[in-house]
């Protein structure tokens, strides 16, 4: 990587990558053992309900969209009775690509090829994830985040063929990237994760204000950095214009592309969402449902719980705030959960959205790094049986739209 500044992060950055994957295997081991042990729970609950496992991973839900898209291109739609469009324009390309892929070089389906996908990227995603914490905040940190995100109760998302595992591993390494000024690097995987989803454009957003903040820490026009005495390597911000140049081109190309193709033009993307009821609006339609939860006893404990939740996330991220955490990081969670929880329809889907906001968790992780190891270790293990329990209970009840 051409473009690291050794002198932003001494050692850290310039660290071997075997070494960086020593210092995070306690993280991507524990990974490991959290998931596995969340399939195992699914396989195990589902067999006893006369399902398949690998369906509900595979099979089921926008998996079965990503397969279609992969299999044979954009173009299929289903219109329901009350007059809804649902389009596969609506599924970014990235992972149907690799899907594809993945096929056309060994004997896998395009399901198996997607799982496959998600797996490798979901323990990229956890190596990125760590890399984030321990950058910030120490290695015990990092560690902790990493175990954290996995033991949410809809992590099993994360082992699932959908495209959140995928695009959480090119945001973090993005951020990661921002956070140790290698701009090509980061404005690469943000141009690769809107290719992703359409939350892609918070990594964008993130490599724009770190690099416009640096640009106004400098002081100088691109091609002064690298001059004696400015303490930036030659060439910087030369590379770090080019890396806001490509951040945005993923999202941004697949969304003109749509509009080419509906003859909508800017505005067709937006158009395809709303065929499937989904959009911006601020949060008002979640506000309503969630009110409307209040109604009847029964639901009212699910509308209790939603509230709770939603201020969790708020506070998260106001303490987030309030210890400075790097601006990159704040502007891509905050864009990540307002476009999560402000979006008008699929409020079931609404945790899964937010499982790529992983620096939420940074002050939890902070907090559980500071107590002893034992303790740690018991309050995750109780946490991950639970994730694992929930994963399986939701997968065969309503699971993710």
């Amino acid at each position: 990587m051409t473009d690291l500044d050794t002198r932003a992060a001494p050692g850290r950055s310039a660290a071997p990558r075997r070494a960086s994957l020593r210092r995070a295997a306690p993280a991507l081991l524990g990974y490991a053992a959290v998931r596995a042990l969340g399939l195992l729970v699914l396989a195990v609950w589902s067999a006893a309900r006369d399902k398949s496992a690998y369906t509900l991973l595979t099979a089921r839900w926008d998996s079965l969209w990503y397969s279609r898209v992969a299999d044979g291109g954009y173009g299929y739609e289903v219109r329901l009775p009350h007059g809804d469009v649902h389009s596969d324009l609506a599924f970014f390309p990235l992972l149907p690509w690799l899907e594809r892929l993945g096929a056309a070089v060994s004997p896998l389906s395009y399901a198996d090829a997607g799982l496959v996908v998600s797996l490798l990227a979901s323990l990229a995603a956890a190596w990125g994830i760590y890399a984030v914490g321990e950058h910030v905040h120490g290695r015990r940190a990092g560690i902790c985040l990493v175990l954290l995100w996995a033991v949410l109760p809809v992590g099993v998302v994360q082992s699932m063929a959908y495209s959140e595992s995928l695009f959480t591993a090119l945001a973090a390494w993005s951020l990661y990237a921002v956070l140790t000024r290698r701009w090509v690097t980061a404005g690469a995987l943000a141009l690769l994760a809107g290719l992703t989803r359409p939350v892609g454009l918070a990594v964008a957003a993130a490599v724009w204000v770190a690099a416009v903040a640096a640009f106004a820490r400098s002081g100088s026009h691109p091609a002064a950095d690298g001059a004696p005495g400015s303490g930036r390597a030659p060439g910087e911000g030369a590379r770090r214009a080019l890396g806001m140049l490509l951040a945005p081109l993923g999202a941004a190309g697949y969304v003109l592309w749509v509009g080419h193709r509906t003859g909508d033009g800017v505005f067709g993307y937006l158009d395809v969402q709303a065929g499937w009821r989904n959009g911006f609006d601020g949060g008002w339609a979640f506000a309503r449902f969630v009110a409307d939860m209040f109604t009847s006893f029964p639901s009212a404990l699910g509308g209790a719980g939603l509230v709770v939740g939603v201020a969790l996330v708020v506070l998260l991220y106001a303490a987030g705030v309030r210890r400075r955490e790097p601006l990159p990081l704040l502007v891509y969670t905050g864009l990540v959960t307002l476009l999560a929880l402000c979006a008008s329809g699929y409020f079931g889907s609404k945790p899964r959205l937010l499982l790529p906001a992983f620096p939420l968790l940074l002050p939890l992780a902070v907090a559980l790094a500071r107590v002893r190891t034992s303790r740690s270790a018991a309050v995750l293990a109780i946490l991950a049986a639970g994730s694992a329990a929930y994963g399986a209970f939701w997968l065969n009840g309503s699971g993710p739209p």
